[in-house]
């Protein structure tokens, strides 16, 4: 084969654009593979996905997680998926306002095809449900805030 010949084939390789064009012509062999870089796509803005933070408090303009100095924080002991219910459709274990005790079931963390139930630490009232139901959770992140007796 031609040094023209390959030419051309890669010319029909790059206005084709075909990933990968291999031939063999008597004992010769081409083989025209062609990376395509691949293109990153900034979403916009309104379409980032919106956390809904409820408390048993209005709105301010205060972080949703900067707990007050007399408020337990509890906190997500492993990786996996929020559940706020046993199963859908039942009530969830804890709401704002509700009081817990030591040991009372919080929550559901779901890792590994495993229910793991979320205990309270601590007496208390919950004053703010920092999870939304069904959502991802990492190691260490903010579940609820409990103010304890």
């Amino acid at each position: 084969m031609s040094n023209d010949e390959i030419k051309e084939l890669i010319q029909l390789v790059v206005e084709s654009g075909i990933a990968e064009l291999e031939l063999e012509r008597g004992g010769d062999r081409v083989r025209i593979r062609r990376t395509i870089e691949r293109q990153e796509v900034a979403m916009p803005a309104a379409s980032m996905p919106v956390t809904v933070v409820e408390t048993g408090q209005p709105a301010s303009g205060q972080p949703a997680l900067a707990p007050h100095a007399n408020e337990h924080i509890v906190k997500s002991p492993i990786v996996g998926t929020y559940y706020d219910a046993p199963k859908p459709g039942d009530p969830v274990f804890v709401k704002v306002g509700d009081s817990v005790e030591p040991g009372q079931v919080l929550c559901i963390i779901e890792s590994m095809k495993l229910m793991n139930e979320i205990e309270s630490e601590v007496a208390g009232t919950v004053v703010a449900k920092l999870m939304e139901n069904g959502r991802p959770v990492e190691y260490g992140e903010a579940l609820f805030a409990i103010r304890p007796r």
